[in-house]
């Protein structure tokens, strides 16, 4: 019998950042080597990265993204994983998952390899309820449904553009807490996906991360960090609450939890203090901004939105420090450089609205 070809084969990226060979990449050969990757190679660019045998991929350097953004390269990151959105902009394809090259394939309580990827593209293709939760978490999943109480005018759902996947063994946390729990491990397998409600912001991991690109790409910015930049390690972080705001704005839906891969190392807690440590007291200035951030009706599509983000970043985030200035003006420029290389297309959003 001929094997079922891979859901989305032709219409998913996979979009690795990295320094280093991806010999990890032979654990995920049953689930990755049907689809087409993308590497951005960040550092050095005279090194050589090799990659297993057998997969289909295009790999850029920062020689590379200089000589196809020109002097608009200067809104993508280096010596930081936040690279990684310059795959986003060159892909061609209507969806992204990206994974960083420290995640294995993780195992579920029964024993089971997870295949990472089928469950996010699961998640993505059933709509998102994020008006009105549901106690049964994701009513699209097997065995579940909308529960008595929820009101059938909902049930229909919104279009997903996020499914944020999670991680066993080493968890996500910042360095202050890797400091003083610095042997704790994520063993926690909790079953379940759910939609984040409108108006709730989170903390978007970029480590097991897919989104669709035609819904919600241009605002997959992963910001200025690392070198050069006052902050590392609130790239994806960036990208997710201004990700959030525009989801809201636009009717469009996140979902969290499954599927799970195994983070394999913890990185270096005084290394990310030194990156993080403006970020920790930034974030709470941060946070409220965009907890109180409206966009107009005027802005229907993710780029008019993320450019009134970018103003208001300007106006009101500005006075905590300089960089905000900078930042704001990187969002403009990767929004006019991911125009240049992705050409409108109209798609219908879920008001009505042509894009």
């Amino acid at each position: 019998m001929a094997e079922a070809t891979p859901l989305l084969k032709d219409e998913l990226d996979i979009v690795i950042p990295t320094i280093r060979n991806l010999d990890f990449l032979e654990m995920w050969r049953p689930y990755f080597q049907p689809y087409h990757m993308i590497i951005v190679q960040d550092g050095d660019p005279s090194k050589v990265i090799k990659v297993p045998e057998g997969f289909d991929y295009e790999l850029y350097n920062r020689n590379d993204i200089n000589k196809i953004l020109g002097p608009k390269a200067s809104c993508i990151s280096f010596k930081d994983s936040a690279c990684r959105c310059f795959g986003y902009m060159v892909s061609k394809k209507k969806y992204i998952f990206t994974i960083d090259d420290d995640c294995f394939v993780a195992k579920d309580p029964s024993g089971k390899e997870i295949n990472a990827l089928s469950q996010h593209i699961k998640n993505i293709l059933s709509p998102s309820s994020p008006y009105f939760f549901n106690t049964l978490y994701d009513p699209f999943r097997e065995g579940a449904d909308y529960v008595r109480g929820y009101p059938f005018s909902l049930r229909e759902g919104v279009p997903t553009a996020v499914s944020h996947g999670l991680w066993l063994n080493i968890p996500d946390y910042d360095a202050p807490t890797q400091l003083v729990k610095p042997l704790e491990k994520n063993t926690r397998y909790v079953d379940a996906v759910m939609t984040i409600p409108k108006g709730t912001l989170f903390p978007m991991c970029g480590m097991n991360l897919t989104f669709d690109r035609d819904l919600i790409g241009p605002a997959m910015y992963f910001g200025l960090m690392g070198d050069g930049q006052p902050i590392g390690r609130y790239d994806d972080m960036w990208a997710g609450w201004c990700v959030k705001v525009i989801c809201d704005h636009l009717g469009l839906g996140v979902k969290t939890g499954l599927p799970y891969i195994w983070h394999s190392k913890a990185s270096n807690p005084f290394v990310n203090l030194k990156k993080e440590y403006k970020g920790i007291f930034w974030q709470e200035e941060i946070i409220p901004f965009f907890q109180a951030a409206t966009l107009s009706k005027e802005a229907i599509t993710v780029q008019q939105c993320y450019i009134e983000l970018s103003k208001q970043v300007k106006e009101k985030l500005s006075k905590l420090d300089p960089y905000f200035d900078k930042l704001a003006d990187a969002m403009v420029t990767w929004i006019e450089a991911w125009d240049e290389l992705n050409p409108p297309k109209k798609t219908k959003l879920p008001n009505g609205t042509a894009k």
